[in-house]
């Protein structure tokens, strides 16, 4: 069994998310969100921005793929298409 991290969760270690969640609170990133956090859509876009996805079919598809490593890049849940074409829309 491997027990490193995958290599997306070590790119993400570099990002101080000390910062970003107290940026997220004092503007109300996360208010009235049910299920994808900032952090979370932050970290599908960084995902989608890396390995050079341009639809947020082509998202869903590529991490579906990878569904049992969502855990360890960070994210608590699948992702769906409507649900990031949600938190993208109403969030800056």
């Amino acid at each position: 069994m491997n027990a490193f991290k995958t290599l997306f969760a070590q790119l993400m270690a570099f990002i101080p998310f000390t910062s970003f969640v107290l940026i997220v609170d004092r503007y109300g990133g996360n208010a009235g969100v049910r299920r994808m956090t900032c952090a979370e859509q932050f970290r599908v876009m960084v995902f989608a921005q890396l390995t050079w996805r341009e639809s947020l079919r082509e998202i869903e598809v590529t991490l579906g793929a990878n569904a049992t490593k969502l855990y360890a890049m960070g994210l608590r849940h699948s992702v769906h298409c409507s649900t990031l074409a949600d938190a993208n829309e109403t969030r800056n």
